[in-house]
């Protein structure tokens, strides 16, 4: 898959459209009529990327993209029917990192918005992972939950790290510890079973009913790629 792409906009005809040449180019899309549904599906989910319609029924497009950048760096790219350059302006001071004025051919809304993620990993900010309301900052090697740091150990935030490099795959307990070799790390005093519990005691709502990281019987282990 190509990645995660939140679609906000209105226009129900446009926006299956947008989803269907998307899908077709191997991105997965999710899709939001208003500002406030494009706020809660971005606090409920990671993405990669978010195609923003500037004129939506419940609240201004340049709204919801200050909103958005107060908890997130995800690439945002702007749609907008509007004529006046200002706008466009202010939706990249407010922190779009890109426009495309409507009409306009799939073709270009593509290549623009595989520009932007391509800038986005190659400038460094991949390494902030959100899942929902987590998230693990791999720059600063800090985990937080709901805006909170959770105090794990060196050895718990190297293997949550691993973990959620590889959301939505299983792991096995073997590849974990092959995935951890590379890591700066005391040697594993306690088996990986102990380890996942304690991180979940950190991270996860209901420790006894986790959502984030997942046992799968006689396999191993997976991190959600949704969360709560």
């Amino acid at each position: 898959m190509a990645g995660r792409i939140l679609l906000v906009d209105d226009d129900e005809r446009l926006a299956g459209m947008i989803s269907e040449y998307l899908g077709e180019a191997g991105y997965r899309v999710s899709r939001a009529g208003t500002g406030s549904a494009a706020l809660a599906a971005l606090r409920r989910d990671a993405f990669d990327g978010v195609i923003l319609d500037l004129t939506l029924p419940d609240m201004d497009g340049l709204e919801v993209c200050r909103s958005l950048r107060e908890r997130s760096d995800v690439a945002v790219l702007m749609l907008t029917a509007r004529g006046e350059a200002m706008d466009r302006v202010v939706g990249l001071e407010l922190g779009a990192d890109d426009y495309l004025p409507k009409p306009f051919e799939p073709r270009e809304l593509l290549a623009r918005l595989r520009a932007i993620l391509r800038r986005k990993t190659s400038s460094g900010k991949t390494d902030l992972l959100r899942f929902g309301r987590l998230e693990i900052d791999r720059d600063a090697r800090l985990v937080r939950l709901d805006g909170a740091e959770r105090p794990l150990t060196a050895n718990q935030y190297a293997l949550l790290v691993v973990l959620a490099e590889n959301a939505g795959r299983v792991l096995s307990r073997d590849a974990l510890m092959d995935l951890l070799k590379g890591e700066v790390l005391e040697a594993f005093d306690r088996s990986i079973d102990v380890q996942i519990s304690r991180i979940r005691a950190l991270i996860e709502d209901d420790p006894k009913a986790p959502r984030r990281i997942l046992t799968v019987r006689g396999a191993g282990y997976v991190f959600a790629k949704q969360q709560p």
